[in-house]
């Protein structure tokens, strides 16, 4: 019998995802002076105010409330009337020197005994659905999002946008697991009072809200759903039947928003940055941390292995766990399932089983924190970019990065979204037989 799954995603104004920008700004601004430095920070933000707190452990100086200020001016709280604003809000920072019995753990005489800067477990999803190996339902939900806030910034359609914004989608899928079709839209947006009246006057106040709600939901329709639709391969594009449900602003006007509508913390969006309540979780949030935490840089290595499987052709879907114990370089284990979806067979001639590839994918991939810090160039200040609409199923690029050396600027570039690269793909055919 066909199922529904649902997957969300929030926007870049979004508070907890003003946190976490602001989380990792500042552990770039610290790479970019120190690669070495070790950061754990957490931002909080509410009306008119951003906490910052942590531990970090750098010969780096980095001008704290000038980074923040800078992250929000580009998400865009720069008017007063939001309550929160990049030039009036307090900046208060907390931050200290990390934990010398943490530090003791995780750096070592030789750099290739590093141990995991934390305890725990890691997963990394993958599914042959969309091109991106992620699933449906979050893609579409990040592209809804990111859409919004292009047609915001560009200040030409839509121009009472604000920044906070939400969506959702669900999927129906056939009894094999195959996409049939987009059964519900749900996308609440942040927006000016574009239509007032007397505050008195109930029916009239209820009148300009259903106006401004009208207004939204006819825009949504005309305007960021062809732009959304343009942008997605024609398998997906073809999903957006006529009878999907929508829901636009189901609450009614939302003009009150960001930070001033809701307290925003860092970590508070962990499915919204992986898999959007497919495959698993963890627990263990990313911003704010550097690579030696590998609640992050082993979350990532294990996507990139799911990744690099299905592309391959192991198997349609594919989760991969792997543990660590707090200061030991070696992980604890490593578990792969495919959910019945394995195509490679072994020496017998019979399908292999998830223990057998898992035995293969240890023999490929090294899983110490000091090898994937590596693989991935995890010490570079790449991961601002990781902290609104997704940290996996993102293209792999380029940053330029701006330094001031001896007093002089120079810029240098930087690989993003390593993790995503599919240069394992050729190891795992050959490893596998395909």
């Amino acid at each position: 019998m066909p199922y529904l799954f649902t997957s969300e995603s929030v926007s870049e104004g979004h508070p907890d995802k003003v946190a976490d920008q602001i989380s990792d700004a500042l552990l770039d601004e610290f790479l970019k002076q120190d690669p070495q430095s070790k950061v754990a920070c957490e931002t909080l933000v509410t009306t008119g105010l951003v906490v910052l707190s942590g531990e970090v452990k750098s010969h780096a100086y980095v001008d704290v409330q000038k980074v923040a200020r800078e992250v929000i001016r580009r998400i865009g709280y720069t008017k007063s009337e939001y309550k929160f604003d990049a030039e009036a809000c307090g900046v208060i920072s907390t931050i200290h020197e990390q934990s010398g019995d943490i530090n003791q753990g995780v750096e070592r005489e030789n750099p290739e005994d590093q141990g995991a800067g934390d305890q725990g477990m890691m997963f990394g999803y993958a599914t042959s659905e969309t091109d991106s190996y992620m699933p449906l339902a979050l893609e579409i939900s990040h592209l809804l999002l990111k859409e919004l806030a292009a047609i915001r910034k560009e200040g030409k359609e839509m121009t009472y946008l604000r920044p906070d914004a939400k969506s959702q989608v669900t999927i129906r899928y056939s009894d094999t697991h195959v996409p049939e079709k987009i059964d519900t839209i749900v996308i609440s947006t942040q927006h000016d009072e574009f239509e007032t009246s007397d505050a008195t006057d109930r029916s009239a106040s209820r009148q300009a809200e259903e106006k401004m709600v009208s207004k939204i939901k006819e825009d949504v329709l005309n305007i960021l759903l062809p732009r959304v639709k343009s942008k997605l391969p024609q398998r997906t594009a073809d999903l957006f039947a006529e009878d999907i449900t929508y829901h636009i602003n189901p609450t009614g006007k939302f003009v009150i928003g960001g930070p001033h509508g809701d307290t925003g913390l860092t970590g508070r969006k962990i499915i919204v940055d992986t898999y959007g309540g497919k495959g698993a979780h963890g627990g263990g949030a990313f911003s704010g941390k550097d690579s030696s935490k590998v609640d992050r840089s082993a979350a990532y290595a294990a996507r990139h292995i799911a990744k690099n499987l299905v592309a391959a052709g192991v198997a349609d879907q594919v989760l991969v766990q792997v543990a660590y114990a707090i200061g030991v370089a070696e992980p604890v284990g490593l578990y792969v399932t495919t959910y019945g979806t394995t195509k490679v067979k072994g020496a017998n001639g019979e399908t292999m089983t998830d223990g057998e590839i898992a035995n293969k994918v240890n023999e490929l991939f090294e899983m110490r924190p000091y090898d994937i810090v590596k693989r991935f160039g995890l010490q570079n200040p790449i991961f601002s970019e990781t902290a609104a609409y997704g940290h996996m199923g993102r293209e792999a690029g380029v940053k330029k990065v701006e330094f001031q050396v001896n007093g002089q600027k120079e810029t240098r570039e930087f690989e993003t979204f390593t993790w995503e690269k599919l240069d394992y793909v050729d190891k795992i055919k050959a490893a596998f037989s395909l």
